[in-house]
């Protein structure tokens, strides 16, 4: 046992928990727990890389070492005039009754850097959800998994599109991988590093400006 309930595991235990967790995922991918578990056990490269990005970055320096609590800041959000970035997701959040403090806790990270990246890789999915103007409904939870993995690499994005997509029906995979597989491709590759932003400064800012300014493409209205 680590510091903060981590638990350090051995390799066998590692791949263990990996194969059990996807399988268990793609039986049910409401399953927030055993997404998170896959996520720690499979990624350890990738939050890496994404942990020298950020030690690299302004942004993502002062953010290692604030570590700031989004829940803190939505409260404000709501106060923030409509047209603003931080207005934009208290909206998104307060519409579907979410919480920023729904995520599950991070568990096989050894080390309290790791285990940061990890927590804000979730956290600022709903961020993500906002700027990319993406709905929480199958297709746009596996658009935004694309957009996810063009950021990070992460093999748990990859296999959750894949274990999404086996579940659309005709139309919805017809319409996936027709209209939204190549925008979230471009706008994962076209945007800038989404991982080294702190979002909670830009709350205040007008949500069209981050947008061209981070080079965010919102997702398109979909065919009639």
């Amino acid at each position: 046992m680590l510091q903060g309930g981590r638990i350090k595991l051995k390799g066998w235990q590692q791949a263990a928990v990996a194969v059990g967790s996807a399988f268990g995922a793609l039986m049910d991918p409401r399953r927030a727990d055993l997404i998170a578990a896959l996520g720690e056990t499979t990624g350890k490269p990738a939050f890496e890389r994404v942990l020298e990005r950020m030690k690299n970055n302004p942004e993502g320096r002062a953010m290692l070492l604030e570590r700031p609590p989004i829940s803190a800041n939505v409260g404000h959000a709501w106060d923030l005039p409509e047209n603003t970035f931080g207005a934009a997701y208290a909206r998104f959040m307060g519409s579907r009754n979410f919480s920023s403090d729904d995520r599950p806790p991070v568990r096989f990270m050894e080390t309290e850097e790791l285990a940061y990246v990890a927590m804000r890789a979730r956290e600022v999915h709903d961020f993500w959800h906002t700027l990319f103007d993406l709905p929480t409904n199958l297709i746009g939870e596996s658009a935004l998994k694309v957009i996810e993995f063009r950021q990070m690499y992460l093999p748990m994005c990859l296999l959750s599109v894949i274990g999404g997509t086996a579940r659309f029906n005709e139309k919805q995979r017809a319409l996936f991988f027709k209209h939204y597989l190549p925008w979230a491709t471009r706008a994962g590759m076209e945007c800038t590093d989404l991982m080294c932003i702190y979002y909670e400064q830009h709350f205040h800012e007008d949500l069209d400006v981050v947008r061209k300014r981070w080079g965010i493409t919102p997702a398109p209205a979909p065919p009639k």
